[in-house]
């Protein structure tokens, strides 16, 4: 898991518990030597600087375009998309979608419900300060949607999240890492 910030901790219990080795990734040689990565929740800005002051852009690009799966959670979701709607520029424009930071709110507006995932089922999805997705580009899968936005979208062996699956303990989205 990509260990610059956010609950890397939670999701290293989710990797577990989808029986995989955890790893902690803060360089490229760390990064060198995984076979998929987690894209935590957290705070995008801070993923952007952090990630740059860590020399990971490009390389995180990089494995990405190699193959390397990946999943990104909330703010994960995020630095993934190829098009932030509120200003910042991207990070990993991995996957063309159109999003909008804390588009249902403040944290004191955070909720629970329960979604469909295809290829997963039923799972309940925490959303803090949770990211919007506004557009999906052609060849990016819709897995669940809530209140008509997408809200776990795949792309080929990336799989991005509006929520929290490592805070609910349903470790399945983890396991699509392979």
């Amino acid at each position: 898991m990509l260990a610059l910030q956010g609950d890397f901790e939670a999701h290293a219990r989710m990797v577990r518990a989808a029986g995989s080795v955890p790893v902690e990734v803060r360089t490229e040689d760390e990064l060198a030597g995984v076979d998929a990565l987690v894209v935590p929740g957290g705070e995008s800005t801070t993923f952007r600087i952090l990630a740059r002051r860590r020399g990971l852009v490009a390389p995180v690009l990089d494995r990405a375009k190699a193959g390397l799966p990946i999943l990104g959670t909330c703010a994960g979701l995020i630095a993934c998309a190829r098009t932030i709607l509120d200003g910042d520029e991207p990070i990993w424009p991995l996957v063309d979608l159109d999003v909008r930071r804390n588009a249902y709110g403040r944290q004191v507006d955070s909720f629970e419900t329960d979604l469909d995932v295809a290829g997963v089922g039923a799972m309940h999805a925490i959303f803090i300060r949770a990211p919007r997705i506004e557009r999906v580009g052609d060849g990016v899968d819709v897995l669940a949607s809530y209140d008509g936005a997408p809200v776990v979208v795949r792309r080929g062996a990336i799989t991005l999240a509006a929520f929290h699956p490592e805070l609910s303990g349903d470790h399945r989205l983890h396991a699509l890492l392979g």
